[in-house]
């Protein structure tokens, strides 16, 4: 492996540059933050390719027999690297995602009435030989180049320098803003998203959730509605992710070219992330959105924390994820350090807290996805009835929304968030979605609006057009 420090630059910068090369995955702590926003990264050109598609796995086009989590585990095994102390922790490895459908094949559950809009993959990850790693708060840079996929030592050795000289190369050329001059603005007035909800039935979903609740079946399901857009002719998505990560600055922010998908995610919510045997979640319930006065922002901030309605949401979703995590973590090890914390973000305010364990010795990254995939916070407790409820109610699968991005290492690193606040570009169109925890205190009015707050700054976003 070569490894080098190379001069600070921002990571949207490095990314610009090495979009050309294809591929492009980026990871991006747009929010700075001590603990979350530390590190970004920044990986183009794969040399492999993992997809999942109807329940089966591909590797580079071809088919394989193994099952999704298998042929993952065979393929960021095949390709193990030692971990390397002194740099950032995803030092080569895959970037990519888990749709919300993924869970299907983990579990026996109905099929929803119609598939996401567009043909999405149930899980896609991009194997990268090459990495930009940045650490935000030490203000270091590193070009780290493993010279996978090659067996051999002595090639390998040569391909990793040879891969890391065409690197440095594209991070010295001075592009300046390689999006093409013929691509558009990204503006797409509110008016023009539809809904698969409107406020009247979107309550009685909530209500019907209710319903639920009090005949005892659930404790709380995340519904969500979907909004859709089509796109003006010459639509620049990475131009649109710039301005995304401005104006909705998130920790765990990211942007995939998968070609004719793109996903562009500003995402302020862990799902899971996996260093050594140390395990961490860090579920959001809980939401009000900002205000510019100071005053009232705090008011909001006091309200959010005295709320029995979303402290109640919250700690339901830790009790889930708590016993998500026993299952492959050694007893006694699991512990909730934080407990319904305030996290401030571009819009709104949140509730968070953090859950921690210890892997059990012999289980491994791939029994952690199964045990916990998707994330308590997007789907409701129980996890299996709350997705039975899901899959009623909206009827339509959710693609990417509340699945989860993130990077697996060849060190056996993990990081990934959960799915929200994410845009898919497909087809000439737009599509997210926003939603809430629903509990036997809710009221469908104020649900319906907090999807609305939730989706606010992506709508602003596409309505004021570019400001990259």
């Amino acid at each position: 492996m070569h490894i080098r420090e190379i001069p600070w630059l921002e990571p949207v910068e490095a990314a610009e540059r090495l979009r050309p090369l294809g591929g492009l995955g980026f990871l991006d702590s747009a929010m700075r933050h001590d603990q979350l926003g530390q590190y970004s990264y920044v990986a183009a050109d794969p040399f492999g390719k993992l997809v999942v598609e109807d329940g089966v796995a591909s590797w580079n086009g071809v088919g394989l027999d193994w099952r999704p989590l298998d042929a993952v585990s065979h393929y960021l095994g095949l390709y193990r690297l030692s971990d390397r102390p002194g740099v950032p922790p995803f030092q080569g490895g895959a970037i990519g995602y888990f749709s919300y459908e993924f869970g299907r094949l983990l579990e026996r559950l109905p099929k929803p009435d119609v598939p996401a809009h567009g043909s999405m993959p149930d899980a896609a990850w991009y194997f990268y030989d090459v990495i930009l790693a940045f650490d935000h708060l030490a203000r270091k840079a590193w070009l780290i180049s493993s010279g996978l996929p090659e067996a051999d030592g002595i090639a390998q050795d040569r391909k990793s320098h040879e891969r890391a000289e065409l690197f440095s190369g594209h991070l010295h050329k001075q592009f300046g803003d390689v999006s093409s001059q013929k691509e558009s603005d990204c503006r797409i007035p509110r008016a023009s998203w539809r809904s698969n909800f409107d406020r009247d039935s979107y309550m009685q979903a909530v209500a019907k959730v209710v319903e639920y609740i009090l005949d005892g079946d659930i404790f709380q399901a995340n519904i969500a509605q979907r909004f859709i857009a089509d796109l003006p002719i010459g639509f620049a998505p990475w131009r649109f992710y710039k301005s995304l990560r401005k104006r909705n600055a998130a920790t765990f922010a990211a942007y995939l070219d998968h070609g004719d998908i793109v996903v562009a995610s500003s995402s302020p919510e862990r799902f899971l992330s996996v260093r050594g045997d140390q395990v961490e979640t860090r579920p959001i319930k809980g939401t009000v959105p900002r205000s510019a006065d100071p005053n009232e922002d705090k008011r909001l901030a006091d309200i959010l924390l005295k709320s029995e309605k979303d402290r109640a949401e919250n700690l339901m979703i830790v009790d889930l994820m708590r016993n998500d995590l026993s299952r492959v973590c050694r007893p006694h090890s699991v512990l909730t350090p934080v407990l319904c914390g305030l996290e401030s973000y571009a819009s709104v305010h949140h509730l968070v807290s953090v859950v921690t364990g210890r892997l059990e010795e012999g289980k491994s990254l791939r029994d952690l996805i199964r045990a916990a995939f998707p994330g308590g916070s997007i789907t409701g407790a129980p996890k299996l009835r709350a997705m039975e409820i899901i899959t009623e109610i909206e009827h339509e699968a959710r693609g990417i929304y509340c699945g989860s991005i993130g990077f697996i290492g060849f060190n056996g690193n993990f990081d990934s968030n959960i799915g929200i606040r994410t845009v898919r570009i497909q087809g000439g169109k737009a599509v997210f979605q926003a939603g809430g925890g629903i509990t036997a205190l809710s009221d469908p009015a104020a649900e319906y609006q907090e999807t609305l707050d939730k989706a606010a700054r992506i709508f602003a976003v596409f309505d004021q057009g570019d400001v990259s």
